[in-house]
């Protein structure tokens, strides 16, 4: 279960999640992207806040 939490790829994952938000809210396409990035920033964020208390992923 360790090697699940380790914090690196989470961490990666929460800004991946952040930053498609903020693609999704400067796009000029489509307004139901735009109108759910607000969302997904906030989704990617608690993301980041919930995983920076997860061990760094060295042995020990």
């Amino acid at each position: 279960m360790k090697k699940f939490l380790k914090r690196g790829p989470w961490e990666n994952a929460a800004c991946v999640v952040i930053a498609l938000g903020v693609f999704m809210l400067m796009q000029p396409f489509s307004m139901w992207l735009f109108s759910h990035s607000f969302v997904v920033i906030l989704t990617g964020t608690l993301g980041f806040v919930v995983v920076s208390h997860f061990p760094e992923g060295e042995d020990g």
